[in-house]
């Protein structure tokens, strides 16, 4: 210590000024440092992400589910009571096997009187034919045999085919997925007996959005996956696609497996995720970001850029796209691939704030929430 700090304070001891002088530095220090957490904890802290680019194409997801590519109602051509069904749901059919029979007495009286009346009408008709090729019968009762004959015989025909449809016979070979009516019940002729679906062809069924309709032209690829097979993905075709919308404004698209993919676990009835990618005709490479970035101000879409640097925000007017079933939305323009945004607390942001960058790993950040 020198004399002249000793000068200084000349009424205490060397020992006791030396004490106090250390201790009012260690007090300005302290003063000083307490000042900087003040000011740190006065800035807000923000989550932040970097925006992913998705390049030329956009991928959204659908839920779907499998369907029969050939689903039929056998019914039969007749009503009557059923007087049995020979089949169950699950079973498996061939074509021409027969599923059900209507009791046929009814028919069967009809066509016995048909085919007495068919005799007696063709006993007629064959002494007037005879008659008038020996001259002795008029042209107009040769006529009236001829045609009485041809009536008769349609008749007849008609009345065989209405005892065969008292039989029903399968239409195709597949599996019954429903058994509508057991024996016993009256039907009516046309009536759905069963629903028959073809085990050959499974397809996928989606419905999407007028607004993804309207750019059906721009689909690139399509592919699906199941939970209950999550390592296996099976590339896609359309099949077909509805001109109209349901009562839910979304249009129907049915999707077919690529040839060489293995099928054999897929059966109609199954829950898929198909995921479409649509081309973006020449446009800039959009990027993906959460949709909890976004903020909607005076009819504008905003996002707050984090500068690294400086540990500011400023706001940037972007473009949005379509919103994905996982929670990220797309950039068309005003953001690039690469640079962070702030994706929680962003409405309480002002431009150039400084913030400070939530520690995704911190111990008090648990499951990285914040």
């Amino acid at each position: 210590m020198s004399q002249k700090s000793v000068k200084r304070f000349p009424h205490l001891p060397k020992s006791l000024t030396s004490t106090f002088i250390i201790s009012l530095i260690l007090l300005i220090s302290l003063s000083s440092c307490k000042d900087k957490k003040v000011a740190k904890k006065s800035l807000q802290y923000v989550k932040t992400t970097v925006a992913e680019g998705i390049g030329q194409e956009s991928m959204i997801s659908y839920p779907g589910k499998t369907k029969a590519s050939e689903t039929v109602n056998p019914s039969f051509k007749v009503s009557g009571t059923i007087s049995r069904v020979y089949v169950k749901e699950g079973d498996y059919v061939k074509k021409g096997q027969l599923l059900a029979e209507i009791d046929p007495h009814d028919y069967e009286v009809q066509l016995s009187a048909t085919e007495a009346e068919y005799a007696q009408i063709k006993a007629d008709a064959e002494r007037v034919i005879s008659m008038y090729n020996e001259g002795t019968a008029t042209a107009s009762n040769y006529d009236k045999a001829r045609y009485g004959i041809q009536q008769i015989e349609q008749k007849l025909s008609h009345h065989r085919d209405q005892v065969s449809y008292c039989r029903l016979y399968s239409p195709m070979t597949g599996y019954v997925q429903n058994k509508l009516h057991d024996g016993g019940e009256n039907v009516s002729a046309g009536m759905p007996i069963m629903t028959l679906f073809t085990s050959s062809n499974t397809e996928i069924e989606i419905f999407i959005p007028a607004s993804d309709y309207g750019r059906r032209s721009q689909m690139t690829r399509a592919i699906c996956s199941f939970d209950v097979m999550p390592d296996n993905i099976y590339p896609l075709d359309i099949s077909r696609m509805s001109k109209d919308a349901n009562a839910s404004q979304l249009y129907m698209i049915r999707f077919s497996f690529k040839p060489g993919a293995d099928v054999s676990r897929i059966t109609p009835g199954m829950s898929t995720m198909v995921y479409v990618s649509y081309s973006k005709d020449g446009e800039a490479g959009s990027v993906r970001i959460p949709s909890s970035c976004v903020i909607r101000k005076k009819d504008q879409s905003l996002v707050f850029v984090y500068d690294k640097t400086t540990h500011c925000v400023s706001p940037r007017v972007v473009t949005t796209g379509p919103l994905d079933t996982r929670g990220n939305i797309e950039v068309l323009s005003g953001l690039t691939a690469g640079e962070t945004v702030v994706s929680a607390g962003v409405r309480f942001l002002k431009p150039g704030q400084r913030v400070i960058e939530a520690d995704k790993t911190t111990p008090s950040n648990v499951g990285k929430l914040l």
